[in-house]
C-alpha cells in the first residue's frame, strides 16, 4: 500500500497545483489498462510536450507525474482549462445535449459560425464577429483566457 503523498506541478492556467497520490488502479480486472497509465505511456511515445485538457482532470495529473517519474519519462507542460457546460450546467457530453459539427451542419450552421461562437467564449472575438483561424491565433494569449466554465449556447 502506498502512503499518500502530495505532488506539486505548475499549470499554465491554474498556477501551482498540489495533488494527493495514493493507491490507484493501473489495470482493470478485465485487463484494460486504466486511463492514468494509458495516457502517460501514449503521451510519452508520441512525444507530447504540452497537454491541454479540462480542469476537471487536473487532480489526476499528480498520479500521472508519479508514473512518468517511475517510467523515466519527461513531464509535459500542462494547461487545464475550464469546461464547456451543457444546458443542465454539467460537463457537456453527448448524453447531455452535445452535438457534433455534422449535426450543426445539418441544421445549416456553418463552420465559420461555430468558430466565431467558440472564439467569443475564449474572448478572442466580439459578439457576432466572424473570425478566421489566423485572427484567433494572432489574438491568442493564454493568460487572457477565461478562468470559469462556459455554457454552450445550444443554438449558434
Amino acid at each position: 500500500m502506498l502512503v499518500p503523498s502530495a505532488v506539486q506541478f505548475d499549470d499554465v492556467m491554474l498556477g501551482r497545483v498540489s495533488g494527493v497520490v495514493d493507491d490507484f488502479v493501473l489495470q482493470r480486472g478485465d485487463g484494460t489498462v486504466a486511463y492514468n497509465l494509458a495516457v502517460v505511456v501514449d503521451d510519452a511515445h508520441m512525444g507530447v510536450d504540452q497537454v491541454v485538457r479540462g480542469d476537471d482532470l487536473a487532480p489526476l495529473t499528480a498520479r500521472q507525474l508519479v508514473l512518468m517519474n517511475l517510467l523515466g519519462y519527461r513531464h509535459p507542460e500542462y494547461a487545464h482549462v475550464p469546461l464547456v457546460l451543457g444546458p443542465t450546467g454539467a460537463r457537456l457530453a453527448k448524453r447531455d445535449g452535445a452535438v457534433t459539427l455534422d449535426d450543426l451542419a445539418a441544421e445549416g450552421v456553418t463552420a465559420p459560425q461555430v468558430r466565431s461562437v467558440l472564439a467569443q467564449s475564449l474572448s478572442l472575438a466580439a459578439p457576432g464577429e466572424c473570425v478566421t483561424m489566423t485572427m484567433m491565433l494572432d489574438r491568442f494569449e493564454p493568460r487572457h483566457l477565461p478562468r470559469t466554465a462556459w455554457a454552450w449556447p445550444g443554438t449558434v
